[in-house]
């Protein structure tokens, strides 16, 4: 069976032009905003003419793109050292969207999907949007493929030891045991989490696994603690909030792993690093330190390999 490989995620705007089209398609998820379309539309409305110019100016401090499209490809040109498969990008809100995969597979008679979520814990408004998405494409397309779904793995071992191995690299010269560690992932609304999305506590098992793990090398900070980021709106959110912590220092030493991303991206390089080193600086920390995603590391390499070559069997 001839397969491909397809790795998912919500991509980023690849121009200061792109950033309306990233917003307007991820307001219109119905697993973002989960309401009546008509609802949906004039909600997302109200959010995209309040943030647009503050999102565009957010990227052309990044150089006018998002980082995360040139990271995915520097990771897609190592796994096609190791894997004897096409691979792809398929973005959820801006190109490379996922009809550009689906029509090369097709064309060349692929007859399976293999479908890797960049998201580490499932949750509806990631995976899922995702591999409904290429659902719904296939279908439009009356192609047919058998589609495979890699199963999330926040606690698999081999993405726990690449995760660590980025915090220790962050941490290089440093006592850790002066450092609060921030675990910090992307969060949610309640509202999403009481409707049954297992993230937090997929997130929950993530921090555990890390604090496990860390513990079992000998490694210790001053405290490891859980925060979510990228509150939006007056509604309640999982807790507690990156901002709040930062603002309300029990200790002055942090660094920071983004603990729901991949690959960097404006919520990594952006958020964490530059508007939340600014609040940082003013509350005069003695060191904040943002550690990088896995991107291409050869650990992270290697257990998409091992995933991606078990599930092809």
């Amino acid at each position: 069976m001839k397969q491909a490989l397809i790795l998912l995620n919500m991509g980023g705007p690849n121009t200061i032009e792109e950033v309306e089209l990233f917003l307007r398609n991820m307001f219109a998820d119905e697993h973002i905003l989960t309401m009546n379309p008509v609802m949906r539309k004039f909600i997302a409305n109200i959010i995209i003419s309040k943030r647009l110019e503050d999102v565009k100016e957010n990227y052309r401090l990044l150089g006018g793109k998002s980082p995360l499209p040139a990271l995915t490809e520097k990771l897609i040109e190592k796994l096609k050292t190791r894997l004897d498969l096409p691979i792809y990008p398929a973005m959820r809100y801006v190109p490379p969207f996922a009809d550009k995969a689906l029509y090369s597979c097709q064309k060349n008679g692929v007859e399976e999907l293999i479908l890797f979520p960049m998201y580490p814990q499932y949750s509806t408004t990631t995976t899922l949007s995702s591999v409904e998405d290429i659902e719904r494409r296939c279908e439009t397309m009356g192609y047919a493929p058998k589609i495979t779904v890699i199963d999330p793995y926040y606690d698999d071992y081999g993405y726990i030891e690449a995760c660590c191995e980025k915090i220790l690299e962050a941490a290089e010269g440093k006592d850790t045991r002066e450092y609060d560690l921030l675990l910090s992932a992307h969060g949610l609304p309640m509202s999403i989490i009481k409707a049954g999305d297992p993230y937090q506590n997929q997130v929950e098992g993530n921090a555990s696994a890390i604090r496990t793990y860390l513990a079992c090398k000998g490694v210790e900070f001053h405290d490891i603690k859980l925060v979510y980021q990228s509150k939006v709106g007056s509604s309640a959110w999982l807790e507690p909030n990156l901002v709040d912590v930062l603002r309300n220092p029990t200790h002055r030493k942090v660094l920071i792993y983004p603990l729901a991303f991949t690959i960097d991206n404006s919520e990594t390089v952006f958020e964490l690093d530059i508007e939340h080193r600014e609040i940082a600086e003013k509350i005069k920390y003695e060191d904040y330190i943002v550690a990088s995603c896995m991107n291409d590391s050869e650990k992270f390499v290697e257990m998409i390999v091992d995933k991606v070559t078990a599930a092809a069997l």
